[in-house]
């Protein structure tokens, strides 16, 4: 038996936590340089308020409903998640989280010596205890049923309360007849809309199709997800890898056209990237680099230029990937362009411990003992070290208008409790 148990409303749960004053009231919660909106609390939603509103179109909105918006704080989001976690690994040593919000939790056997309606209660009480965070869970036979459980826990609280099973054909069989073929886990839009073509509109539909068909449209991952909703258990945990493609990629405030913006800016989008790579004790040997213009000004002259290279050698030496990455942008900037954005992606990724060492050439040995020190010091004072091509003075910071306190990581932002 598996359980998906997800965090209800996470991001907006984590800026009520310490808000109390907030439950009961709209709130949402912003992307990066507070754009749109990523999350949204129960009440938001009912006065209206879609998922990925552009905030600058919704502010009358907003004001209107006293919607309480805030910048996303990631730091605060994932150290709660972490803590729900680490409750949630008490009740089942197998455990593979699914999102920072999500995870799946195997029960396999304990159904003959539990009941595991009483331990999904007890689990929802004990997080919510332990973190302040509200879960609901579901449990099936396979992934694809557990997950369609936890909507229906979701979707009918005061029925369920919090916790529904998928225990035996009758109910497995309603549970995918409910379930719309478009909220399929794993079925994305473009499938869904061709489904529905072929009048497929639930998830019930989707298990009466042929298997060839399946297989040969949706390939072998989508015939495991049919199987799975017909409680055949295809998908299991995943093996945790490391990431095969690493972006760091980023709107600027405004259009530029200076070549120096764009090369600073590259500059820390490589040292980024290479102080992930070293992270996870991995080589790229890959990379794509691409500038383009501002699409939301169709007057302005469009221009999207990118090029993509292979590495001498495998490396995860900032100053190697920066080098190959300042030799691209020369490559590929245009004058007389405004550009709104620029990225880099490395791929091709392989392990650090082993690689095939060239016998004229080849990375400088130094970097590797050097890489190690500055990501010490970085680690330790805060991203103080930076590269030549960094500018020391600029700082590039999200724009966060509406951000709240680091309460559970940062000693100085600790919450402030006045006893009279």
């Amino acid at each position: 038996m598996y359980a998906l148990v997800d965090c209800n409303n996470f991001y907006a749960s984590c800026e009520r936590l310490f808000k109390p004053h907030l439950n009961g009231q709209p709130v949402v919660v912003l992307s990066n340089n507070d754009g749109c909106v990523i999350a949204r609390s129960n009440e938001a939603k009912a006065v209206g308020i879609p998922m990925g509103a552009p905030a600058h179109k919704f502010k009358d909105l907003f004001k209107m409903h006293n919607v309480h918006v805030f910048s996303s704080n990631y730091e605060l989001y994932g150290d709660i998640s972490y803590r729900v976690m680490e409750t949630l690994k008490n009740y089942s040593p197998e455990l593979e989280i699914y999102s920072i919000d999500e995870c799946f939790i195997k029960f396999n056997g304990f159904e003959e010596y539990f009941d595991l309606r009483t331990m999904g209660l007890e689990m929802c009480r004990v997080v919510r205890r332990n973190t302040g965070i509200p879960i609901c869970i579901g449990f099936g036979e396979t992934k694809a049923l557990a997950k369609a459980a936890n909507k229906i826990a979701k979707k009918y609280q005061d029925r369920t309360g919090g916790v529904h099973i998928i225990d035996s054909e009758e109910m497995r069989i309603k549970a995918i007849k409910w379930t719309k073929i478009e909220d399929v886990w794993g079925i994305g839009r473009q499938h869904a809309k061709r489904l529905k073509d072929l009048n497929i509109h639930n998830a019930y539909d989707f298990t009466q199709m042929h298997d060839a068909w399946v297989r040969k449209n949706m390939t072998v991952v989508g015939l495991r997800l049919k199987h799975d909703l017909m409680g055949i258990s295809c998908i299991d945990f995943e093996e945790v890898k490391p990431k095969q493609n690493i972006a760091c990629t980023r709107s600027f405030d405004k259009d530029y056209n200076d070549y120096l913006y764009l090369s600073e800016r590259l500059a820390i989008f490589a040292s980024n990237l290479g102080q992930k790579l070293r992270k996870q004790d991995s080589h790229c040997n890959t990379m794509t680099v691409y500038i383009e213009s501002n699409p939301f000004k169709p007057d302005a002259e469009q221009y999207r230029g990118y090029i993509t290279l292979k590495t001498e050698y495998p490396t995860n030496s900032t100053i190697e990937i920066n080098r190959l990455v300042q030799r691209c942008l020369k490559t590929i900037y245009k004058k007389g362009i405004y550009y709104k954005r620029a990225g880099i992606i490395v791929s091709d990724i392989t392990p650090a411990d082993s690689f095939q060492i060239k016998l004229f050439g080849g990375e400088n040995p130094k970097h590797i003992d050097l890489m190690k020190v500055v990501d010490k010091l970085n680690k330790k004072m805060g991203d103080k070290v930076k590269f030549g091509g960094e500018d020391l003075k600029k700082k590039w910071p999200m724009k966060q208008e509406r951000l709240s306190q680091c309460y559970t990581t940062r000693f100085t932002q600790l919450l402030t409790i006045n006893c009279e």
